[in-house]
Formats: structure tokens, C-alpha cells, sequence
């Protein structure tokens, strides 16, 4: 049984913060972190030893490893944790940190299931933790602006919000990826809730294609795109999703590498995904369509294209009428809301109910896809 306990934080204490699951996505925001006034990484906690030692190695002398996540929680001097661990990870080491007492930031997709939402919620807001999850748009500034523009009507009534996300797995040279120490894996640990099945590489270091500790590409990218539209349009919840995907080139993958889907909300709209993880122009985006222009909005920034230019039926779009480009990091921005917030006690802008929402979408695009039919949620 873990016991609540915490710190009284004054005006210039340092917050001091744990490390849950350090691999490289952790780790560029333990990094960001130390760009980021006030705080401290006092633990680094991971099931491989290699990983945690890095870790300490990295973020300094004062940083104290730990093989079980519950040793950083059961410390007093500990304010808040990082969860980077795998998405089967997310909730129960959530839960587990807030009845600890410690504030959590906790990397997207905030829940595995759908069954996990209001379990998560309901913990979160009795414990009174702040808790912020990896859906940095909320805290980036030029997708503050895009929203008010959306919201105050520049681009008039938005009936479709197409979303996408290319990335190469595949066909891009990479470094050699270093050889896995199984004998300083915990593979047990690291399986956790997941069935009991022998350790392979690609399941270690691919897990968010694997539907034991991930969800592919709905629950891994969509979950961004799918938040900054339900937040735009104020619609938290579609009526119907349908989707489709299939392997056609990463057959070491369980989950599909290129997929579709089409979402309804209530709000007099549609949404719809595609991505394939086997070519990365473009990147990825959202276009948001309405009856006067056209917004193309992306983490490099966002254009606005009025409807009545004259070039309105070039496959190209034309010169734009708006262009706001990004002066920082999104996750930055994130983190030092989550900071703050530590200190305030404020709702953060990412926050869980939000994290919920925006997974839930994800999940429900993997659920209509594995079942093949068209989902209709109560």
C-alpha cells in the first residue's frame, strides 16, 4: 500500500523529480527539464539497467538509480514523476504516483484501454495531483493562436478537419541499434499486466506496435492530432469512427503500417486520419476546411488560404492569406506549464480529462478497425 506524502513546496524551492521509464523519449524531456528553472532529476528509474545508469550519468551526481518505480515513489524528498514507460505502463503508474502524493507528467497515450478513462480520472481528481500528459499542443504557442482564429470564426463553419502523419520505418538508413543485455533486462517487470511471452528485440524496442504495450499508429500520433481537433471544435467525443489498416511492408510489426480512418462528431463535423509508416514527406498535420479558407496547421506552424482566391483549383494552394510560424518547443512549453502548475495548483493545460479524451478517440479508431465495422459509442 503506498502512502500519500509530499513536501511543502515554498516560492523558491526546487521541485524535485523522478525519472519512470528512461528511454529516449523520457530523456529529451529530462533534458528540456534542465533547460527549465526550479527544478531538479533526483531519480532515474528503468527495467533495463543500462538505460537507468545513462540516465544518472547524464543528468548528474545527485540522480540515484532505482529498478522498480515504486523505490522512487516511497521517497519523501520526491515531488513529481516523469512516466515514459510503455502506454500498459501509463495508468497503473499514474495511479500509484498520485496516491504517493507526487505530481505526474505522463507521455501520451495517457490510457492502453478505453476501460482505463474514468478509473484514471476519478483517482486523479481525488488525489488532487496535478497531472499533465504529452499532448504538447495545448502549450505551444502558435496552436493557441490557431485555436482562438478556428474559434472566433476566420475560416467560417469547419465541416471536415483532415488529419495525417507520415513517418519511414523502413526505408531511411539508420544507425546500428545497439545489442540488448538480456541478462540486466528485467523482462518480467517490464511485461507487467501484458501476457507472459518470451522477450524479442523488436518487441522492446518497436513495444508501440504491439498491441500488448501499445496501439500502433492511432494511439502513438493520432492521439496528438485528434486532441487539437476536439479542442478546437469543442467536441470531445465522435458519434461513429470507422477505420481500416494493413501491414503492407513491416512485417516484424503486429499492428498495421498504414491506416484510415473517419470520425463524426456531434458538432456538425467530420474527421478523418491517414498515415503509413513507411514514408515520411510531409510529415505530419491537420487541415481544417470551413466555408471561408482553409487552415493548414503543423508543428512548424499554420497558414490560412482565403476560399475566394482565384487559384482555387491548383492542386497546390495558393499564396496564403496568414502565416504564423513557431518560435519553440511545444514539449518545452509543456513541461514549464506543468511546472508551474506544480507550484499553483492549477488545472494544466494538457490535462487528464483532456489525456483521456483524446486516447479514448485512438482507441475507439483501433477498436472499429480490428472489428471491421462502423463504432458507434454510447
Amino acid at each position: 500500500m503506498l502512502l500519500a506524502s509530499r513536501r511543502t513546496l515554498g516560492a523558491n524551492d526546487r521541485i524535485r523529480i523522478g525519472l519512470v521509464g528512461t528511454g529516449g523519449r523520457c530523456m529529451y524531456l529530462a533534458e528540456l527539464l534542465k533547460s527549465l528553472p526550479g527544478n531538479e532529476i533526483v531519480a532515474a528509474c528503468d527495467v533495463y539497467e543500462p538505460h537507468r545508469l545513462e540516465a544518472v550519468e547524464k543528468m548528474g551526481p545527485q540522480t540515484k538509480p532505482a529498478a522498480d518505480y515504486r523505490e522512487v515513489l516511497d521517497r519523501n524528498d520526491i515531488d513529481a514523476v516523469v512516466i515514459g514507460a510503455p502506454d500498459h505502463w501509463h495508468v497503473p503508474m499514474t495511479l500509484d504516483s498520485v496516491a504517493a502524493g507526487k505530481d505526474v507528467y505522463c507521455e501520451k497515450p495517457i490510457t492502453h484501454t478505453i476501460e482505463e478513462g474514468d478509473r484514471l480520472i476519478a483517482g486523479v481528481e481525488k488525489s488532487k495531483r496535478v497531472v499533465a500528459t504529452g499532448t504538447q499542443q495545448r502549450s505551444w504557442d502558435h496552436y493557441l493562436l490557431a485555436k482562438q482564429l478556428i474559434q472566433g470564426n476566420r475560416i467560417g463553419q469547419i465541416t471536415l478537419a483532415e488529419m495525417y502523419w507520415y513517418q519511414n520505418y523502413l526505408g531511411i538508413p539508420r544507425e546500428p541499434e545497439p545489442e540488448i543485455d538480456t541478462a540486466r533486462l528485467d523482462w518480467k517487470k517490464y511485461l507487467g499486466s501484458a501476457a507472459d511471452q518470451p522477450f524479442t528485440p523488436v518487441k522492446y524496442r518497436r513495444w508501440r506496435f504491439f498491441w500488448d504495450f501499445g496501439g500502433g499508429i492511432f494511439t502513438d500520433l493520432m492521439t496528438h492530432w485528434i486532441d487539437v481537433v476536439q479542442w478546437y471544435m469543442k467536441s470531445p467525443s465522435p458519434s461513429s469512427v470507422e477505420a481500416s489498416g494493413a501491414t503492407h511492408a513491416l512485417h516484424d510489426l503486429q499492428c498495421p503500417d498504414t491506416v484510415n480512418a473517419s470520425m463524426i462528431f456531434p458538432q456538425n463535423f467530420t474527421a478523418t486520419y491517414q498515415g503509413t509508416m513507411v514514408s515520411s514527406l510531409e510529415d505530419g498535420g491537420i487541415v481544417f476546411r470551413g466555408t471561408n479558407g482553409v487552415m493548414k496547421l503543423t508543428r512548424s506552424g499554420f497558414w490560412v488560404y482565403g476560399e475566394a482566391n482565384e487559384h482555387r483549383n491548383d492542386r497546390e494552394l495558393p499564396e496564403p492569406d496568414m502565416v504564423v510560424k513557431s518560435t519553440d518547443d511545444g514539449t518545452r512549453t509543456n513541461l514549464g506549464n506543468w511546472l508551474d502548475c506544480i507550484r499553483s495548483r492549477a488545472l494544466p493545460n494538457a490535462h487528464v480529462r483532456a489525456g483521456v479524451e483524446a486516447a479514448r478517440t485512438s482507441h475507439l479508431a483501433n477498436l472499429a478497425m480490428r472489428q471491421g465495422k462502423v463504432i458507434r459509442p454510447a
